[in-house]
């Protein structure tokens, strides 16, 4: 992954809670009716609900933090899920960490 879509993904407040949300979802998100918090992610519903934006927000939102690789998507019936994707985070935070 480029260091400049990585450090540009990290460059919004809004995207940094949603990561921090995203590492605990059991503590910060409310149980879903379909899937589960951990193994399938979080609603995006509920992301852009607690982080107080819209939805069409919200996609450009996690459309920034997958293409920097940093999150996940998955389809459950009409919803999209977001979870972390830790393999990657440890990648780029050791790429940053050799950058820096």
């Amino acid at each position: 992954m480029p260091t400049a879509t990585i450090f540009r993904a990290l460059a919004s407040e809004k995207r940094l809670m949603i990561l921090g949300w995203l590492r605990d979802p059991r503590a910060h998100f409310p149980p879903q009716v379909d899937g589960d918090l951990v193994r399938d992610g979080v609603c995006a519903v509920l992301i852009a609900d607690k982080l107080g934006v819209s939805q069409a927000t919200l996609s450009e939102h996690m459309r920034v933090l997958r293409a920097a690789g940093l999150v996940r998507a998955k389809r459950v019936k009409q919803w999209t899920f977001y979870r972390r994707d830790e393999a990657s985070i440890r990648s780029c935070k050791e790429m940053i960490r050799k950058t820096l």
